[in-house]
């Protein structure tokens, strides 16, 4: 025990700098996979919690007066009906802060669906202008219990009595109005009602809400909400973070298992005369793989426990959303358990890659084995024997004082090995004028160098793809960068070619707004809820611009909209109705049948992508009568969205609502650091990649030295040999990240954005220039790192030479 723990120290002074990495790659890789732990819990728990807490409702019916919500109790599967409430829309106001809203009338607090009070307390039935505001919409207008709420176009105003949390859908502004409960004195004049269904099996939605259209009539059915979509939003982007998370944990984690894998193997065949007397005096093979496979435990487990405890311990201190996450996941049940359970595995993955390892150094031989005097498939290639005698170039060169050796790769025409030239009695005249030619010829340190990077194929492929697998990565996370960042800069590229939703009735809206400087174009539009066929959802039916003044959808499949009943469609929506492009489509809005030929798939990032998008003239075929309700405005170059919609709301009509289109890159904002740390903890295993090539790279040239300089070459050539045998594996592995983590980079993305409904589309991959200054980068690292080892030990002395041939 007391011999193995000093080779164990002697080992660690050795390799100081390889065991630090060891210790910091695996501690960020911990730490991703416990942020990305902490964000799935954080995006699926709290809304989990408050639907079960307020017993929500399972779908929600918007619908006509005349709707009886008591036939809907009586349908099989239904345990509780809320409702029905009486709902109208408003606009609310508060410190300059609009907000489209829903009153809803609630003379008791509900059972089903029951709001859960966070601040303030419920409505009072002697005060009948006391209203609750749900949580998000009161944190959009920065409202607390006792703020005064303005009615905008009337003198009424509402008194905030307290904030409630609810599992329904959430408040977005110009998508979804927030939701406010109120005394039913408080909405005199209802629009509609809403009914709530609690489901005994909320595996059977679409089917209930099927029964529900059925008993009601598609008439009456206004819009259909259900709990699966309130759960998607409320899991919105923190469910992605935490893919894109745990994806680049677990790569990472398997990119270092490699790498540990490697080091050990390396390192095993350049001390096997060390093992070889270890086990002469009495160590046995189980020891020897105890020793290997316990030191990286150590390494992996110091760099587990770290991360542990500093993402316990400072992780709710992160900005952000990552913080917050950390904090509410903290306080879940299955918090400790997780916080155990991530760790050692990825403790006991590195020892199982460890441990297969090592196993080979206690199958090493007690008595050394001669090496044989030329490895197998070491000999030079015929065409690096014909790249050893290659001529690149003649210079001549005057005088005679020119010499035509002693550069690397340069010699005379007439040196040494040349044929002398035939005495024909004629004084040649380049001689005479005492003009000589010079050969360049191929540096044979890039010729020998490239060799020895290729000429053991298995054990050079191997060291290619351990080096890959954290470039491709890092290739994927600057593709993933360059996606967010085009949501930002060329947002009309994917699905967002306006920057601000004005909501007015008022048919002289449309002039006021084309007439500020900053506006280049106002499309007007409407939307409504529409029945899918078999009445099992609702979906979004836009109709926006005008066949004269077209609205510039972001197209990634099909035609634009041009001819009569022509529309285009979000991923979403093709999914929800599986149909394909050049499908027709039937949905009904209201008792009116609307058919659509669906032409084009749309990038939509709102609503999840279940919208089914067509011209206002389209709609008015079927409606005459139909006028705009909305404008979307797309601004010139260089205007500010926010100075633009303060200026219309102020100069506009009363119950003029500006809203900012919403960007889903805005949401994504905490990704970015997310993909620099990543890219950080790639490198970091890279980099020990790397240092094991470089070490294996300068043992292997040990055995060569000698016969290198027996053939005249120079320490600095012979050092040049480790540095392009290092330079190429780099450019190699380069080379095969690029065109592998490219195509992996836009499946991965294209993916995601169709499984969230925006539809594949909207990857971009990162300039040439980027991806060839990372590339130069990592080859110049490469050949950097090893100069320095390379050169000290091309200028061993030959005892020491001898030795390591020996």
């Amino acid at each position: 025990m007391r011999a193995t723990l000093r080779w164990a120290h002697s080992d660690l002074r050795t390799h100081r700098g390889e065991a630090l990495f060891l210790v910091l790659a695996t501690a960020g890789i911990v730490a991703s996979l416990l942020l990305a732990t902490a964000l799935f819990g954080y995006a699926t728990n709290p809304w989990q919690r408050v639907f079960a807490q307020a017993r929500g409702a399972h779908v929600w019916l918007h619908t006509d007066r005349a709707a009886d919500a008591g036939e809907l109790a009586a349908l099989d599967g239904v345990e509780a009906v809320a409702g029905p409430y009486p709902t109208a829309s408003a606009t609310v106001a508060v410190r300059g802060t609009r907000a489209s809203v829903e009153l809803r009338g609630t003379a008791e607090r509900p059972e089903v669906g029951r709001p859960l009070l966070t601040a303030g307390h419920w409505i009072d039935p002697a005060d009948p202008d006391g209203v609750v505001l749900e949580s998000r919409l009161a944190r959009a207008l920065l409202a607390q219990p006792g703020d005064t709420l303005a009615l905008p176009g009337t003198p009424r105003t509402l008194t905030v009595l307290g904030i409630a949390d609810s599992p329904e859908r959430r408040y977005r502004p110009g998508e979804q109005p927030g939701l406010v409960w109120a005394p039913p004195a408080a909405v005199p004049d209802p629009g509609g009602q809403v009914i709530g269904l609690r489901l005994t099996d909320p595996g059977e939605t679409d089917y209930a809400v099927q029964r529900a259209v059925t008993v009601l009539g598609a008439g009456a059915i206004g819009q259909v909400s259900t709990w699966e979509q309130a759960r998607a939003e409320a899991q919105g982007d923190n469910r992605l973070l935490g893919q894109v998370l745990g994806l680049f944990g677990l790569g990472a984690l398997l990119a270092a298992g490699l790498a540990v894998h490697g080091a050990i193997g390396t390192r095993i065949r350049g001390h096997l005369r060390d093992i070889s007397v270890l086990k002469a005096i009495g160590f046995t093979p189980g020891q020897v793989v105890r020793v290997f496979l316990l030191l990286h435990l150590a390494y992996a487990l110091l760099g587990a426990v770290a991360a542990a405890a500093l993402t316990q311990a400072f992780g709710s201190r992160f900005p952000g959303r990552l913080g917050d996450a950390v904090g509410v996941w903290q306080g879940l049940p299955g918090h400790t358990v997780a916080l155990v359970a991530v760790p050692a595995c990825a403790v006991l993955f590195i020892g199982a890659t460890t441990g297969l390892a090592a196993w080979r150094a206690g199958r090493v031989p007690p008595v050394p084995v001669p090496r044989p005097a030329a490895a197998r498939g070491g000999g030079l290639s015929g065409a690096a024997r014909g790249a050893l005698g290659l001529r690149v170039l003649r210079v001549p060169v005057r005088g005679r004082g020119a010499r035509g050796a002693g550069g690397s790769g340069v010699r005379g025409a007439d040196g040494p090995g040349a044929p002398a030239p035939a005495k024909t009695g004629v004084p040649d005249p380049g001689e005479a004028a005492g003009v000589r030619e010079l050969e360049v010829r191929v540096p044979p340190a890039l010729v020998l160098g490239w060799h020895k990077a290729f000429a053991r194929r298995p054990r050079s492929l191997a060291a290619v793809a351990r080096l890959t697998l954290p470039l491709l990565l890092i290739v994927v996370a600057m593709s993933a960068w360059t996606t967010i960042d085009r949501f930002h800069t060329r947002p009309e590229q994917v699905g967002l070619p306006t920057a601000l939703t004005v909501r007015a009735d008022d048919r002289g809206t449309r002039a006021l707004l084309e007439r500020d400087p900053r506006v280049a174009a106002a499309y007007p539009g409407v939307e409504v809820a529409a029945l899918v066929p078999g009445q099992t959802a609702t979906i979004a039916l836009r109709g926006l611009g005008t066949r004269e003044e077209p609205y510039p959808y972001a197209l990634a499949e099909g035609r634009r909209a041009h001819g009569p009943d022509e529309a285009v469609a979000g991923q979403g929506l093709l999914d929800l109705l599986d149909v394909q492009v050049g499908d027709w489509v039937r949905m009904t809005v209201g008792d009116r049948p609307q058919i659509l030929h669906i032409v084009g798939r749309s990038i939509e990032p709102e609503n999840a992508g279940r919208v089914v998008s067509t011209s206002l003239d389209t709609l008015r075929e079927n409606d005459p009568g139909l006028t705009p309700t909305l404008y979307q405005l797309r601004l010139r170059p260089g205007a500010d969205p926010e100075e633009v919609a303060a200026r219309l709301a102020a100069s506009g009509p009363e119950g003029l609502e500006v809203h900012a289109v919403a960007n889903p890159a805005d949401g994504l904002s905490p990704l970015r650091g997310v993909v620099l740390g990543l890219i950080a903890v790639l490198a970091l295993v890279g980099l020990i990649e790397l240092l094991t090539t470089i070490g294996g790279t300068v043992r292997e040239g040990e055995r060569d030295l000698l016969a290198l300089k027996a053939i005249g070459l120079s320490p600095r050539q012979i050092t040049g040999v480790t540095v392009t045998a290092t330079g190429c594996t780099t450019l190699a592995a380069v080379l095969l990240a690029a065109a592998l983590g490219l195509p992996l980079a836009h499946w991965l993305i294209d993916a995601q954005g169709a499984s969230s409904g925006i539809g594949a589309g909207i990857a971009r991959a990162p300039s040439p220039g980027l991806l060839a200054a990372v590339g130069a980068a990592a080859v110049l690292g490469a050949a950097a790192l090893a100069a320095v080892p390379s050169a000290r030990a091309a200028r061993r002395r030959l005892a020491d030479t001898l030795s390591a041939v020996a």
